[in-house]
């Protein structure tokens, strides 16, 4: 099997093609138009020759003379006669291929073949006697000629036809002019293909160097390749040309980065991209330096990891790809896993110290020493199983959020931090969503752990206020920090939670959407006032079984 010339050949070959094809048209119509007006002047040369036959005396004369003629002359007289030695001198002077006169009725008075004198014509001689003049390009005994046939009037009667004269211009002199004329079309039509095969030969070394020497089907399997990696992927890709206009972006760049599509294909990036951090690093600025790519960009309430890669061919520098990963949800577990630990280690250092009182109390009760069995229970059903460092830990009766605040209490006692419950703290019962619950609180007491840690401010100390109302959980967290810098505010749709404490605001951001998953909030009660920080509310609904105790 044949294999097919690369597109860029194909291409080449067309251009001349087409060029040649466009030539040979050219000259064609040009060889008609002009074949068709140089026989259009030769017949009106002929005309002026004939109607200037037509009115010589001597001819009018003669030809009046033969019309009246009772018996016709001979075809030795005619010969003989002045008026075919008068039409032989015309042929000579004009290059005429023929001039014939005739009486009315159509005889030849002068022919250049002597032997055709005295014979009718053999072309009509009807509308030349009947007063009309006519051209046209006909054949008769001396072969094809652009003729002219004109009436010749008497002289006695000038109104009278007596005869006619017919002119005939040879061929010859058509073609020939035509060769002529063409000649020049020829050679620039020449000239023409000669440019247009340079022009198609640097049009497809441009085709290659624009395309990177790709054919075609290289470049459809390519397009088909980005479509469905840019869509499959749940990365976003952001294509950016040499001087930073998108050329390509995926679903997911645009829902992350907040690009409006379509629309942004053929724009600035800068133009399409709103968040000044995301702008700055992709430009490469000051906060776009090796440790600053390690670190995540807060976007809208996701954390976003965001790369820029250039792309060279052949060292040529082809654009950049800016890609975009969400790393919220991994955060969110991150956080979850954090939490889940922590209250698991709790759960086990509870029952560990709770199997460690049940075996105190089962010696007692051996030993017969019933009232101090009684006594020691009463100790620990006031403070709970483990004597964790949380004030009033006892109106949390919460078994998971019990060991979730004294595992938090024994972290912020390392930090120099006491963690505790307040006073109006009353929460019975078992949670339906533990991990939920602790992933909100969790959040919020490590914010005011660090919040505490760096303040200047003596004691140091975290608050956590939980109430339950039926089946909602309410909680509040003060802390003892220098506040966070903000109005006190209502919970917005998408709140925008100070950075200058508390962290970087993705553990509010992510407690936040945990709150509104199980339709309840999360917000900023309070910037800080002089004894206190800032104090963060939560409120969770459905956390509680309707039927459970109250």
């Amino acid at each position: 099997m044949a294999t097919r010339p690369p597109f860029t050949t194909q291409v080449n070959r067309s251009i001349v093609a087409a060029m040649i094809l466009v030539s040979l048209i050219t000259v064609a119509l040009f060889a008609l138009t002009g074949f068709n007006r140089l026989v259009q002047q030769t017949q009106e040369s002929a005309l002026r020759v004939a109607q200037s036959v037509a009115e010589t005396p001597s001819v009018r004369a003669a030809a009046e003379a033969e019309s009246d003629r009772p018996t016709p002359s001979t075809d030795a007289e005619l010969v003989d006669g002045t008026v075919d030695d008068y039409a032989r001198a015309i042929e000579q002077r004009t290059g005429a291929l023929f001039v014939v006169v005739t009486d009315d009725t159509g005889r030849r008075l002068a022919h250049p073949n002597p032997d055709e004198i005295g014979d009718p014509v053999s072309t009509s001689p009807d509308a030349a006697l009947a007063g009309q003049e006519t051209v046209s390009w006909e054949s008769g005994t001396l072969g094809d000629s652009a003729r002219a046939k004109v009436p010749v009037y008497g002289l006695a009667d000038p109104t009278r036809v007596v005869g006619e004269v017919s002119v005939g211009l040879p061929p010859a002199e058509v073609w020939s002019t035509v060769l002529t004329d063409a000649l020049p079309v020829g050679l620039s039509t020449a000239l023409a293909l000669g440019v247009g095969a340079v022009l198609a030969a640097f049009i497809t070394r441009r085709l290659r160097a624009t395309t990177l020497g790709l054919e075609p089907e290289e470049l459809l399997s390519l397009v088909q390749d980005q479509q469905a990696v840019l869509q499959g992927v749940d990365d976003g890709v952001v294509g950016l040309s040499v001087d930073g206009v998108v050329t390509v972006c995926n679903d997911r760049a645009a829902a992350l980065l907040g690009i409006s599509l379509p629309g942004a294909v053929g724009r600035a990036f800068e133009d399409v991209v709103t968040d000044a951090g995301v702008r700055e690093r992709v430009a490469g600025g000051p906060g776009a330096g090796p440790a600053a790519l390690a670190e995540p960009l807060l976007v809208a309430g996701h954390l976003l990891y965001v790369d820029v890669h250039e792309v060279r061919r052949d060292a040529r520098l082809l654009g950049r790809v800016v890609i975009v990963r969400d790393v919220t949800d991994v955060e969110d577990l991150t956080r979850r896993l954090s939490a889940v630990g922590t209250l698991a280690g709790a759960l086990r250092e509870q029952r560990h110290e709770f199997a460690n009182r049940i075996h105190v109390v089962s010696g007692l009760v051996r030993a017969g020493d019933t009232a101090q069995a009684l006594e020691y229970l009463d100790q620990v059903a006031g403070h709970g199983p483990v004597r964790f460092p949380v004030e009033n830990a006892q109106l949390v009766r919460e078994p998971y959020l019990q060991a979730f605040l004294g595992a938090k209490a024994a972290e912020a006692e390392a930090r120099g931090v006491m963690l505790r419950v307040g006073p109006d703290a009353d929460v019975v019962g078992s949670l339906v969503h533990p991990e939920d619950v602790t992933t909100v609180l969790g959040n919020l007491v490590d914010n005011g752990i660090d919040a505490a840690a760096r303040s200047e401010r003596t004691p140091r100390w975290v608050e956590v206020e939980a109430l339950r109302h039926g089946d909602e959980l309410h909680l509040s967290v003060m802390d003892s920090g220098d506040g966070a810098g903000g109005p006190s505010s209502p919970p917005p749709a998408q709140p925008e939670w100070p950075e200058s404490v508390h962290g970087h605001g993705i553990g509010l951001r992510l407690s936040a959407d945990v709150a509104r998953r199980h339709g309840g909030r999360l917000w900023l009660a309070m910037a800080g006032a002089s004894d206190h920080g800032a104090v963060f509310c939560a409120e969770l609904h459905g956390q509680f079984e309707k039927e459970d105790g109250s």
